[in-house]
């Protein structure tokens, strides 16, 4: 039934995806206006899946401003994250590389300072906070585009280093930031602090660390008990606010702004005014009491509904910004994830159907290179250059995105990465190059890798589990994009295609924590049998 249900999303994609090729058919745009230094405006929800807005099928939880963006520019059906999980895909976003090439390929708490996991001592010992920092020869783009004269500004979570270090986001290219340094500290929307630029601004929140349960004698029917984990600052409001006060400052000249939402990253809490309207949406629900970590909550299932609703919301308070200003004819919109869905702390993807067709559950989404762990909704929205109610099958990844945006302003890239410019597709032009290859090299959950090459997929499991044989999986994601159907013993060339790729493109990582030791036996020594 499970399987039946998720072809009949993949038939309304579809659908939808067809009424808006009609819709560009329909409606043309001037492509030879001024496409110099436009204000660009980057969107990443967190561990948003791919099936959870209304343009990709999404039935239950109501997008109504993203899904307008989407018809006012172009939604992308194959567009994908670096790695897996948060920190590598926000690395890899900001540096133009892939997993191969890059420093940071997994998350990394720098567990070596001490108990960085203990919430009470990281408030009192703010050296305890923060992720492994970043080499300081890094180069992110942002530090490019502010020699082009962009005002650069970043709100969210950064989780690329921590205080105290060279690794913050200003000291990294952005002229501002306001959010959360540490990735830990994100577990909570109602923190004791949060950062603005270098410094620690104090919330009016108690004390409650992420992952504190209800207790055992509480009744989980009794509201009253879920008071403590829904307090006076909600982080994602403060977040917003500063950066609308980014962009009116910085309104007459052009502005970069990354736009790094927590939500709806757990844990569940949300504003209680989408909570109850989803509550009578979807009615009585078991409550969820922290069980699998996070915050319990008594109608997760409207909670989280709710986070989306509300950064949908949000959104739609950004454009309306724009739109009053005269700033939104001279942006560029993106919005998408940096990860596939989660599985943990009371979120239910089947009941969402949250990745379409690509799995919600342990093993298919978050964590893991599969389809529903990597491949992310994206949407780009740029009015008299894209056109409205566009859609593109481009095989594409955030690592492209430093690529497009220097091609856009005419800047040639000082440095090699791996990404390739969309511009050509997000103008509807002649000349898109296409990316042979892309590659994902993951060390967490038991060591992974996997390479897409056209309609190809390999992947690779098991790595660095002593206990289990490496997996080696091939799919042709025309033919089965659930990726159920193992067919590598029918296809032994794309799989030497694979191996050569990898040889050329892995490179053994600097930290010790990413490196996958048994990863060339892995992916080589099963084509030396055969």
């Amino acid at each position: 039934m499970k399987k039946n249900y998720r072809y009949i999303c993949l038939f309304k994609i579809t659908a939808l995806l067809f009424f808006f090729a009609l819709g560009g058919c329909k409606e043309g745009v001037n492509k030879t206006v001024s496409i110099k230094k436009p204000n660009i405006i980057y969107i990443l929800a967190d561990d948003l899946g791919y099936g959870e807005l209304g343009v990709y099928g999404q039935e239950k939880i109501e997008t109504p401003n993203i899904d307008a963006l989407a018809q006012s520019g172009m939604l992308f059906t194959q567009h994908y994250t670096g790695a897996p999980v948060c920190a590598p895909a926000r690395y890899m976003f900001l540096t133009g590389k892939h997993a191969g090439h890059s420093y940071i390929r997994g998350n990394d708490e720098w567990n070596e300072r001490g108990n960085v996991w203990d919430y009470r001592e990281v408030i009192l010992d703010s050296t305890l906070e923060g992720q492994r920092p970043l080499p300081t020869s890094t180069v992110l783009f942002p530090q490019l585009l502010k020699k082009e004269g962009y005002a650069t500004g970043m709100a969210g979570k950064w989780g690329l280093g921590a205080p105290h270090t060279n690794s913050i986001p200003t000291k990294m290219g952005f002229d501002f930031f306001y959010g959360y340094n540490c990735q830990r500290q994100a577990h909570t929307y109602y923190p004791v602090h949060l950062y603005k630029n270098e410094n620690r601004i104090h919330l009016n929140n108690d004390t409650i660390p992420p992952h504190t349960k209800l207790s055992e004698e509480a009744d989980p029917y009794d509201p009253s008990n879920y008071q403590k984990f829904n307090l006076n600052d909600y982080a994602p409001d403060l977040i917003f606010d500063e950066m609308m006060g980014f962009i009116s400052e910085n309104k007459d000249n052009p502005f970069f702004f990354y736009w790094a939402s927590p939500i709806p990253h757990n844990a569940i809490q949300a504003p209680q005014k989408w909570v109850d309207y989803y509550k009578e949406k979807f009615g009585d629900e078991e409550p969820y009491l922290g069980q699998a970590g996070y915050f319990p909550h008594q109608n997760p299932k409207a909670g989280y509904a709710a986070m989306i609703s509300y950064l949908d919301e949000n959104v739609g308070k950004l454009i309306d910004y724009l739109k009053d200003n005269d700033l939104y004819e001279n942006t560029l919109i993106m919005f998408t994830s940096d990860n596939g869905v989660t599985y943990t702390g009371g979120t239910d993807g089947e009941f969402f159907n949250s990745s379409g067709i690509f799995g919600e559950e342990r093993g298919r989404g978050k964590g893991f290179v599969y389809e529903g762990g990597i491949r992310v909704p994206m949407i780009a929205s740029w009015p008299n250059h894209i056109t409205p109610s566009s859609t593109t099958n481009h095989v594409s990844a955030h690592y492209d995105v430093m690529a497009t945006l220097f091609d856009i302003i005419n800047l040639e890239n000082p440095i090699k990465t791996d990404g390739i410019s969309f511009l050509p597709t997000l103008l509807d032009q002649e000349g898109q190059a296409e990316h042979d290859f892309l590659y994902w090299e993951f060390p967490e959950y038991g060591g992974q890798v996997a390479i897409r090459m056209g309609d190809w997929k390999v992947v690779r499991q098991n790595l660095k589990n002593p206990t289990e044989e490496p997996t080696l999986e091939l799919y042709n994601l025309v033919q089965d994009p659930e990726e159920l159907n193992n067919i590598e013993n029918q296809n032994p060339e794309i799989i030497a295609k694979a191996a050569e790729i990898f040889a050329k493109e892995h490179r053994d990582a600097e930290v010790e924590r990413f490196r996958i030791p048994l990863i060339e036996q892995g992916l080589l020594s099963d084509i030396q049998k055969d």
